[in-house]
This record gives structure tokens, sequence and C-alpha cells, in this order.
């Protein structure tokens, strides 16, 4: 319930934030911790891939290691690993490197899973974790679950003809706002109807025939 938006600007006492692992003990490890979306936390080492590998969840436009040439320096790679890196190293770039930075998406998606869920899915969701889909696919087949609920789920913002049903903001922020409109722009229903407290769980019901659902500090939305 959770998220770290730009356009947010309410933090909570009882928040946790987005933290890289360290060596030291349990928290330290902690990657992701509850937190409203409204924070403005410390960045993340792991947002920031190392200068020398491409982004997670990027692929390289220029040439590319063809997947004959797919080997570490040493060792070898597992059938899921090469499938993951397949068109995606740059040529003259170890093929190691790049795979680092999807084990490193694994990590986080695991570290944030373990203390909640829901800030799992948010982050898959806005892509705050990036080059999770695929490393979830193809290197951490456990945190399928988390990939599976992401999928059904979509960030806050304009969204076109958005599926009617219930649906529930991935955050703890009091300035989550929505509104469902019809093709004439009429307002369907808005919400929420009446502030939230910090902590309250929001919920969204999206009328048939919404062309477009709208929101503002929600950070994200999956199925209720």
């Amino acid at each position: 319930m959770y998220r770290r938006s730009a356009a947010a600007a309410v933090l909570l006492a009882a928040a946790l934030t987005l933290t890289a692992c360290s060596s030291g003990g349990d928290d330290a490890d902690a990657d992701a911790k509850a937190k409203p979306p409204a924070s403005s936390a410390a960045p993340d080492p792991a947002d920031t891939p190392a200068p020398s590998a491409p982004a997670a969840d990027a692929k390289p436009t220029g040439p590319v290691l063809p997947d004959a040439k797919l080997t570490p320096k040493t060792g070898s790679f597992t059938a899921e690993e090469k499938k993951y890196l397949s068109g995606r190293v740059p040529e003259k770039m170890d093929p190691a490197a790049v795979l680092q930075t999807g084990q490193e998406a694994c990590q986080r998606v695991a570290r944030t899973a373990k203390r909640d869920k829901d800030a799992a899915t948010g982050a898959v969701i806005t892509g705050e974790i990036a080059g999770a889909k695929d490393a979830i696919t193809h290197l951490c087949p456990d945190q399928k679950p988390i990939l599976a609920a992401a999928e059904k789920g979509f960030p806050e913002g304009p969204r076109q003809s958005p599926a009617a049903g219930n649906y529930r903001a991935l955050t703890q922020a009091t300035n989550c706002t929505w509104e469902a409109k019809g093709k004439d722009g009429a307002v369907l229903a808005s919400g929420p109807e009446t502030p939230p407290k910090a902590g309250d769980k929001i919920t969204a019901t999206i009328p048939a025939g919404t062309a477009e659902f709208n929101s503002s500090g929600c950070y994200a939305w999956i199925p209720a």
C-alpha cells in the first residue's frame, strides 16, 4: 500500500522506506519497507545501475552478443540465465555484468515482498524496481505471484478505457483521489467520499462505460 511519487507530499511516521541491502543484519538487508508513497527517501543504489551495465529493463539498441557467445569468464550460465541475457548484452560487455542487474532486481523484489507483498507489487507495477518482469520470469520464478498480481494492476495517472470493477490503491497516503469519466467527459464516479485517514484502505469502483480513469496520489491500483 505504498509508493514513492514525486507528486506526493505526505510522510507517515509509521512508514518504512525502500532501501538497498547491506551487510549489516536483517534491517540493513531490507531493500524496501512499508512506506507511504509521499516520502522522499534517499536514493536507492539499486535504482541506478553501474555505468558499465545497461539498465535492468533496457535492451541495447546497438549490436548485441549472439546467444552462442553468452558465456561467463568462468563457470557457465543456466538455461534460464541465457534466456534472460538473450538480446540484452551489448558487444564487448561481460554478460555476467548484465546478469547481475537482473539478479539485483530479483533481490529487491524478494526483500520487499518479505516485508510487504503490496509494496513489492506496487514497485513492479510502477517500474520502481526496474526490469522486474523479465528478471522474475527467468531468474527468480519464486516471485511469480508478485508478478501475477502486478500484471492485473496499473499505476496512478490517466488510464483509458479501464476494465469496470472494484480496485484498491496500494498507498496509505491521505491525498489519494480518483475520478472516472464517460466518453462525453461527464464524471461517472469519484472518490474517496470522505477524506481518508492515515492507514485507511482506499478503494475505487470503476463503472461500466468509463472512458478514462484518472487518479493522483494513489501510487498504483490492483483489483480489490
